[in-house]
């Protein structure tokens, strides 16, 4: 490891020899993809298609693709491409429905994903000797272990906090003389202001960096967690369905998110037309693993809005660099790290025998996101007495919490009260300013 590189070799590599271990790898992923997955034999079959005609990377625009979807219709286990001998880990998260979309890794795969949090954390500046304060989510949710195991690869010392406890979390960080936080945005500013409440200079903290990711966050934000926290804040990006945060990263100069392409192939698309878009346009981002066994996913639809440059960084890597996300094609919310679609809620409400008139407020107050879900009773509700209804409110907001891993006030509110549309329903008010 250099100072400024985990893998300088791979992290500054020609783009020639890129394309070399992009196409090897593509290839030996095909043939995996083929022989061991079912539903992409299917698609290629329907596409006369054999995994013979992949011969580069370039023909990667010839592959069907992967959405949501399709993982979820093969719950839990059916785009699992090796025995289940060799998967040593599954994390899930949420879907559309009440079906988790499910995620195997090999012990090669949790080394590529440790890999490309390491050279996240190396190139915002830590180091073998540093103390690395995740404040992420552990569990199903691939947040904490991520950045957890990329640390302990880098040879940092990882401690491995995970979220809540606010005031423990600043003792810690005070106490163990951390180095890097590692958290979303929303609550490392939440952890600043608490350590402000507790009379705590920051400047009297070893803390000089942060990694956060897992939300959408702005450069005013990052400018107001820079300054509340005395430290540098950079950016990282992953999704549970082709790997947690180390899928890209910013280097010291900030221009953009490096992509560990070596692992994970990026493309822009037309979303409608779903044809490749130059360097500089926005458009989709597409995802094909290239370098994990146990799902090998082809051109994933990420959904994320954003664009490409593999302009040289001044930084020395040659790895290609994305954008910030700017929106979403479909309706899904990341509320504090976690995805939330409508529908999820939807289902809840139903299931509770609610009116299907809701809407989902979602604001952000202290920095850190809210989300409150108004629910129209029906005309025999709306004559109970106060206590039940305070009963009808709890026990969705447990329901929500058990379903979508997510704490949200409920506000029931009068028959018909809510906006009626003849088009397409507005079941979402985001006041976010991000």
């Amino acid at each position: 490891m250099q100072d400024n590189y985990f893998e300088p070799d791979l992290e500054t590599a020609p783009r020639e020899v890129l394309h070399w271990i992009q196409s090897r790898r593509l290839v030996k992923m095909v043939e995996n993809c083929y022989n061991n997955v079912p539903l992409y034999k299917k698609r290629f079959d329907e596409m006369g298609l054999l995994p013979g005609d992949i011969k580069s990377i370039d023909d990667i625009h010839k592959l069907p693709f992967t959405y949501k979807t399709d993982l979820r219709d093969n719950y839990p286990f059916g785009m699992i491409a090796v025995p289940k001998e060799q998967l040593v880990r599954i994390h899930a998260s949420s879907g559309t429905t009440g079906k988790q979309t499910v995620v195997g890794y090999t012990k090669n795969d949790i080394d590529v994903w440790a890999k490309g949090a390491a050279r996240a954390l190396v190139a915002a500046g830590a180091t073998k000797s540093d103390y690395i304060h995740v404040s992420y989510g552990y569990g199903l949710f691939t947040g904490g272990l991520g950045l957890h195991y990329g640390a302990e690869m880098l040879g940092a010392t990882a401690i491995p906090v995970s979220s809540g406890n606010t005031k423990r979390q600043v003792d810690i960080l005070r106490d163990y003389g951390s180095d890097f936080l590692c958290c979303t945005p929303s609550y490392a500013m939440y952890i600043g202001e608490t350590m402000r409440d507790m009379g705590i200079d920051p400047k009297t903290l070893k803390l000089r960096g942060g990694i956060f990711g897992a939300e959408a966050w702005s450069e005013n934000m990052r400018r107001e967690i820079e300054k509340i926290l005395d430290i540098k804040a950079y950016d990282i990006y992953g999704l549970s369905e082709i790997a947690g945060p180390g899928v890209s990263f910013e280097c010291k100069e900030q221009t953009g998110m490096h992509i560990n392409e070596d692992f994970f192939y990026p493309e822009i698309i037309d979303p409608k037309t779903g044809e490749q878009l130059p360097d500089g346009e926005y458009g989709e981002l597409v995802f094909t693993c290239i370098g994990k066994e146990a799902l090998p996913i082809l051109r994933y639809r990420t959904r994320d809005i954003c664009k490409l440059s593999h302009k040289p960084c001044s930084c020395g890597r040659n790895l290609v660099k994305m954008s910030k996300p700017r929106g979403r094609t479909d309706d899904m919310l990341i509320i504090r790290g976690i995805n939330v679609f409508p529908s999820q809620v939807e289902h809840v409400l139903l299931s509770l025998n609610m009116e299907p008139n809701y809407q989902i407020i979602v604001d952000r107050k202290n920095n850190l996101d809210t989300m409150e879900v108004q629910v129209e009773m029906s005309d025999q509700m709306f004559s109970d007495k106060v206590r039940n209804l305070e009963a009808v409110e709890h026990n969705i907001a447990a329901t929500l919490q058990s379903t979508l891993n997510i704490a949200a006030k409920i506000r029931l509110v009068e028959p018909k009260s809510l906006p009626r549309s003849e088009g397409k329903a507005k079941r979402v008010i985001d006041k976010r300013h991000i």
